[in-house]
């Protein structure tokens, strides 16, 4: 016998911490630049800049920027969680 209580298999809904809404609709955060691959994506620690000015990104951990937007009020709650 399993010491463990039974999980949910779907967390429940959390609320808008703007509004209370309880209607969230998903989507992304889109990157349209130059040699963009149409999503924004997360990467762990500081900025660090290269010798040129841009991001240091080589080696790195990436995660998919995800969005869960309010029906009621436009609240937008950005979530990491795939990595990519």
């Amino acid at each position: 016998m399993s010491t463990y209580e039974s999980v949910p298999a779907t967390p429940p809904q959390p609320s808008c911490p703007a509004c209370r809404g309880e209607t969230f609709h998903p989507g992304f955060v889109e990157d349209a630049g130059e040699a963009s691959q149409g999503y924004a994506r997360w990467i762990p620690g500081p900025l660090e800049r290269g010798i040129f000015g841009g991001a240091r990104r080589m080696g790195k951990q990436r995660f998919m920027i995800e969005a869960d937007r309010c029906e009621r009020c436009g609240y937008l709650m950005l979530f990491a969680r795939t990595e990519i």
